[in-house]
């Protein structure tokens, strides 16, 4: 086992969630080595072309993490390793907080063709495809943004790639909305945190206005011009937003699951050109967290 490989306590956690293997024709045959060599990559930043040989051909490994990411693979396998560890307790819903981060874009992440991919052997185009690609500009050059919602064991629960210069306000309701994390025992999926931390950003009155409608109990800041508005406004500017210091302190869980997540290279830096590829990058990240005890 190299550095930076599953383990083999890792592995039984992920292997009852992953395709079958094994089947006619040699289809899809060795996963654990063709992950190990995806995580490689991931960890390293190295480019698919360079992964040393231990992982077999550097093009299967590619085109397995592209069609994972393409079909929902990825996303799925996130999904069953979240439902196993809220049956086994690991999951904090006492506390979930929102932020972004944004990730400078490699030179070589600028430049997909134009026409929308397509899923291999299908035409439908991939589930986390973007015409925009998620790529904006700002005076540093390329950038582009990961919003999350992490829970209090500091990993991540949603996630949404977007341009760089896109805010954060209206991406709360979208990341919200991908919270669902399965019962094994069945029923509905739990989609609401006990409460929900966000910093100043988030302050909106459609995003109070929606946490109010789930009935999600939330500390975030109010700005001091929107609080300036308010007091302008009389009675007509509604009650003051109810401010708790104590639970506001605990938001840096999610700023230390993102340093988690950009531990690996290929999250801190994009370099992949396709918006679905690198959010798919940024799920197995997430995954790895997961599985770690």
């Amino acid at each position: 086992m190299g550095r930076g490989d599953l383990t083999n306590a890792e592995w039984a956690r992920l292997k009852p969630h992953l395709p079958t293997s094994g089947q006619r024709g040699g289809r899809w045959a060795s996963h654990r080595r063709i992950i190990n060599g995806i995580l490689y990559r991931q960890r390293t930043g190295a480019p698919w072309r360079d992964l040393p040989a231990r992982f077999g051909p550097w093009k299967t490994v590619y085109e397995r993490h592209r069609h994972w990411s393409a079909d929902g693979t990825w996303d799925q396998v996130f999904a069953a390793v979240l439902a196993d560890a809220d049956a086994e307790g690991r999951i904090d819903w006492s506390m979930v907080s929102v932020d972004s981060t944004s990730c400078r874009a490699h030179q070589h992440a600028a430049g997909a063709r134009k026409r929308p991919p397509r899923l291999p052997g299908n035409r439908r185009t991939p589930r986390q495809h973007r015409p925009d690609e998620g790529l904006g500009r700002s005076r540093g050059g390329l950038t582009c943004k990961i919003h999350l919602a992490g829970e209090g064991g500091r990993r991540p629960l949603a996630l949404l790639i977007t341009p760089g210069q896109w805010g954060d306000a209206p991406q709360l309701i979208p990341v919200m909305e991908r919270i669902r994390v399965g019962r094994l025992g069945g029923g509905h999926p739990r989609t609401r945190p006990d409460h929900l931390g966000g910093d100043k950003a988030y302050s909106s009155r459609r995003n109070r206005r929606y946490l109010r409608r789930r009935q999600i109990k939330h500390t975030i800041p109010e700005p001091q011009n929107q609080r300036a508005n308010r007091k302008r406004r009389g009675s007509k500017g509604g009650r003051p937003i109810g401010f708790d210091k104590t639970i506001y302190k605990r938001r840096n869980e999610v700023e230390r699951t993102i340093n988690a997540l950009k531990n690996s290279r290929a999250v801190a830096t994009r370099y992949d050109k396709r918006a679905y590829i690198f959010h798919g990058a940024v799920t197995i990240a997430s995954i790895r967290l997961w599985l770690r005890p």
